[in-house]
């Protein structure tokens, strides 16, 4: 298994509310796992993410997470 340290953000939040503002989770998962597989992992409907960092880089739902990366999840923001 692979370890990855993930942070939800905003809205997002709902879907893991065991979590602290600004605090990540260490989630284990599958060797190969995709950012999309983390989602449902998770609980998070792809549909609510707007954005996904790993390790500061913007990555697609297809992206292949290895052993340490970072993650952070991000929905739609709106504002005006």
């Amino acid at each position: 298994m692979d370890r990855v340290r993930v942070k939800v953000f905003a809205t997002l939040r709902r879907y893991v509310p065991e979590l602290g503002i600004g605090e990540a989770m260490e989630v284990e998962v599958s060797p190969d796992t995709s950012l999309e597989g983390l989602l449902s992992h998770l609980g998070v409907p792809h549909q609510e993410v707007r954005v996904v960092y790993v390790n500061n880089i913007c990555r697609d739902l297809n992206y292949r997470l290895v052993d340490g990366d970072q993650v952070g999840i991000f929905p739609a923001v709106g504002g005006g």
